[in-house]
């Protein structure tokens, strides 16, 4: 009902969700955002709606940018236009739990536009556990350097998520690619694509001129 089995090229057996199946999802993500707007405060109702917008901009450019790949990986994995930061900007503007939801969401949109699903267990490690770990950036939200640490925290988290995924559910390609061992090729694999963007990310935002853009975009999104 909510689900398609599809057969593969490598003869694995993966699932599409069905138009239902979508539609689920997209409730779920639009709940999660609503969610995550109430929880700013009821008193603060300008603030709330702000932060719903920014968040689902955020979100939306994530996607964007997602779309973008500079280096496509062949199991799955890409470098992208800086997706990761968009996230967790979220985390860097509003703190945890806002950046959690976003992740969160983020995660359920990925699922609904481009899944690659063989079990339920590699689904949420992929796609829910992997992204939502994208919003601890928000441990550092008040932070000096908040956002570098935020987003090496962030990405950190997500590659755990995607090793881990890599290893257990994929650990069997290892030989295909000249690895002995299942985690050594998913660690390795895995920081190639993670690893690169971060690094790209990461200088980008440090260049001057793009860190005081983005402190500014922080104050427009905080205003009350």
């Amino acid at each position: 009902m909510f689900v398609t089995p599809i057969v593969n090229e490598w003869g694995e057996t993966t699932y599409q969700p069905t138009a239902l199946g979508l539609a689920v999802l997209i409730v779920i993500m639009a709940a999660v955002l609503l969610a995550g707007a109430a929880q700013s405060g009821k008193k603060k109702k300008t603030f709330s709606t702000r932060r719903l917008a920014f968040s689902a901009l955020a979100i939306a450019l994530a996607e964007v940018a997602s779309m973008i790949k500079v280096i496509d990986m062949p199991m799955g994995g890409s470098v992208t236009l800086l997706s990761m930061l968009f996230i967790v900007l979220v985390g860097y503007w509003y703190g945890l739990g806002a950046g959690l939801t976003a992740g969160f969401a983020y995660g359920v949109l990925q699922l609904c536009i481009d899944p690659y699903i063989l079990t339920i267990p590699q689904m949420l490690v992929d796609y829910i556990f992997s992204f939502t770990a994208l919003g601890l950036s928000g441990v550092f939200s008040n932070a000096k350097h908040g956002l570098t640490k935020g987003y090496i925290l962030g990405a950190a988290a997500r590659y755990f998520f995607a090793f881990l995924s890599g290893w257990l559910f994929f650990g069997e390609y290892a030989g295909s690619y000249g690895f002995s061992s299942g985690v050594i090729y998913s660690l390795a694999y895995n920081i190639a694509y993670i690893g690169t963007e971060a690094v790209i990310t990461l200088a980008v935002i440090n260049i001057p001129v793009v860190k005081n853009a983005l402190a500014y975009v922080k104050q427009l999104a905080c205003a009350n």
